[in-house]
């Protein structure tokens, strides 16, 4: 238990440590901030716009933070021998890919969780449709100069990760503004909690895609790893279109049905247009999608340890390891 928590803890270090984390969460800062100013004047549809689009960037840039964190932790180290020398300690091989899994689950929670407050600040900014809340605006792309001037300062006379010092103090001004303005602004029209629960099965869906992403990684190359995460997302996406059909052939029927069961369906996860709507998201709803998350990780948790014990690694020893 001691390695796998070492293991964790490393892991989530390498992964915020890697400047493409903070690059894309410094993106999606600016993004979700600019969605308010750039959909002024669409006549009652501002609110709706910010919300999709605020929604949207964050599961985008979450799924390719998780693939791009597995392959820099899990395929490089395969291929740099840095895994190599570490089975060759007491520690097991279920060890470390659980511990993979889980330190590159916590790291893309942590960046989803902060894409998804800044779209709760972004959320007051858009007040209606032929204004915005400049204060907020301002005070949003401030802290962003302040958070990247930490980073730099840490960096500069102590020489800690750039990265890793800048998203840790974004992890604690960003919740910090939007705390401020849940208490101190005016409510906007959509319903908080159900945007909240919307943002929370967003996180799902990501954790789920960075299981997967760890499970490939174990075989392929990063461009590979990307690849194949690119088309189980496109999939995953109109599976219900695809795959949720009945045909004359009891052969095709068994063939869909496999495929729907294997593939997540991220529509599951994608409650933009009810939050935009103000239509109520059950809380029952999202324990169900909780407990889906939780048997998926688990299933491909099992499969990702399965064909990584019969990875050849070179040089390696017993086939304990």
């Amino acid at each position: 238990m001691f390695n796998y928590f070492k293991i964790t803890v490393n892991t989530f270090k390498e992964s915020v440590r890697e400047p493409i984390y903070f690059l894309m969460l410094l993106a999606g800062f600016i993004l979700i901030g600019c969605y308010p100013s750039a959909a002024l004047f669409v006549f009652s549809e501002q609110l709706k716009l910010v919300v999709d689009s605020s929604m949207a960037t964050g599961l985008i840039f979450g799924l390719l933070i998780a693939v791009l964190s597995s392959s820099h932790t899990v395929t490089r180290e395969m291929r740099n021998g840095t895994v190599l020398l570490l089975l060759s300690k007491p520690v097991y091989r279920w060890t470390f890919i659980l511990g993979k899994i889980t330190g590159i689950g916590l790291a893309v929670t942590l960046f989803t969780l902060l894409c998804n407050l800044a779209a709760i600040t972004s959320v007051y900014m858009a007040t209606d449709q032929f204004r915005f809340d400049m204060g907020i605006f301002f005070l949003f792309f401030g802290l962003l100069v302040v958070i990247c001037a930490i980073g730099m300062l840490f960096n500069f006379w102590r020489g800690s990760s750039f990265p890793e010092i800048s998203t840790y103090a974004a992890a604690v001004l960003i919740p910090l503004l939007a705390i401020y303005c849940i208490l101190v602004k005016e409510r906007p029209t959509v319903s908080l909690t159900d945007l909240c629960y919307a943002l929370v099965l967003l996180n799902f869906a990501v954790i789920a895609m960075s299981t997967i992403s760890v499970v490939f990684a174990t075989r392929l190359d990063s461009v590979a790893n990307l690849s194949i995460c690119t088309v189980v997302f496109f999939l995953g996406l109109v599976s219900s279109y695809l795959f949720q059909r009945e045909t004359d052939s009891a052969f095709l029927n068994a063939v869909f049905s496999f495929f729907y069961a294997v593939l997540p369906n991220w529509q599951f996860f994608w409650l933009a247009d009810a939050v935009a709507v103000n239509r109520p998201i059950p809380f029952s709803y999202v324990v169900d999608c909780a407990v889906y998350i939780v048997f998926y990780v688990a299933i491909c948790s099992m499969w990702a340890v399965a064909i990584f014990q019969n990875k050849e690694i070179a040089g390696e020893g017993d086939g304990r390891i």
